[in-house]
């Protein structure tokens, strides 16, 4: 199997490691968005690409459960896999019933019998067919790179290009909502505000129904700035100073309310509720095209 990368995991969540026969991206993205009901944005996933046989499945999971038995005395193992071979699922579900120290979900076969039993239709056993090269996988890509080249105010000089533009102060969930709704194939620019500094002057050529503000109350930037900082002093605890917050928030209210954006809470709410608020805003005036629908 080869070495895999060994990391340090902040979180209160397991490892979800992925089996798949095609990329997996699918298990990734499902994996991400349960993470993140438990607080969890970025949640650390091992990924088997390409399964082919039931003895690299088998090595994958002996393998990563041995490693974290060793490292921290506890060898069970969260696993979420999607494979279309029916035998080969099989053979991986009943070998994870055969040990206490794995729990493995499928998040293919229920889905495709479903659709199966609806219409009477065979599924096609072909790995990796959501990944076609169709206009809306390509569309995701380059929304993916588009908002990641544009993240935290990056090239500002073509803002105007994106179908979404996010305004928030610091940790305001500016980043993690982009990227969520990369994935959904919309091109996002993020712009970070403080009070000491201007933003961008092109963000007043952007048109007002791509603009979102992402607001939060000053209670809760407080402590998510405060555990952010963790033990840092000096200059920089001003930052999660709760005056500071105060003319921090207010001063993007001003300017959002310039700008005349769609303003969103965020506080109390998981980046898909957020991302889906948006979009229920902006689909009311730029409604989905063919190749947005996959």
């Amino acid at each position: 199997m080869g070495d895999f990368i060994v990391h340090e995991n902040a979180t209160p969540l397991p490892t979800i490691h992925v089996i798949s026969d095609s990329v997996g991206l699918t298990a990734q993205a499902v994996a991400r968005a349960a993470a993140a009901q438990f607080g969890v944005t970025n949640p650390i996933i091992e990924v088997l690409p390409k399964a082919r046989t039931f003895e690299e499945i088998e090595a994958f999971i002996d393998e990563h459960s041995a490693f974290h038995r060793q490292r921290t005395g506890d060898g069970r193992i969260l696993v979420f896999y999607t494979l279309v071979d029916a035998g080969l699922s099989r053979r991986l579900a009943e070998y994870a019933a055969s040990r206490d120290d794995v729990v493995a979900v499928d998040l293919m076969t229920s889905a495709v019998g479903a659709i199966a039993r609806m219409t009477g239709l065979a599924p096609s056993t072909t790995p990796g067919s959501v990944h076609v090269a169709d206009q809306y996988y390509f569309r995701r890509i380059e929304a993916i790179e588009f908002t990641i080249a544009h993240d935290d105010g990056r090239n500002p000089q073509e803002i105007a290009q994106a179908d979404i533009v996010l305004l928030g102060v610091s940790r305001s969930s500016k980043t993690p909502t982009s990227i969520y709704l990369s994935q959904q194939g919309y091109k996002v620019a993020n712009i970070p505000l403080d009070p000491s500094t201007e933003p961008p002057k092109e963000i007043f050529d952007v048109e007002r129904t791509r603009l979102f503000g992402l607001m939060t109350t000053a209670e809760v930037l407080v402590s998510i700035r405060q555990r952010r900082l963790g033990r840092a002093g000096g200059v920089a605890s001003r930052y999660a100073d709760p005056e500071f917050v105060y003319q921090d928030l207010e001063k993007a209210r001003a300017l959002m309310r310039k700008l005349g954006c769609i303003v969103i809470h965020t506080e109390n709410r998981a980046v898909e509720e957020t991302a889906q608020e948006i979009l229920r805003y902006y689909e009311r005036v730029h409604p989905p095209s063919a190749d947005m629908m996959g």
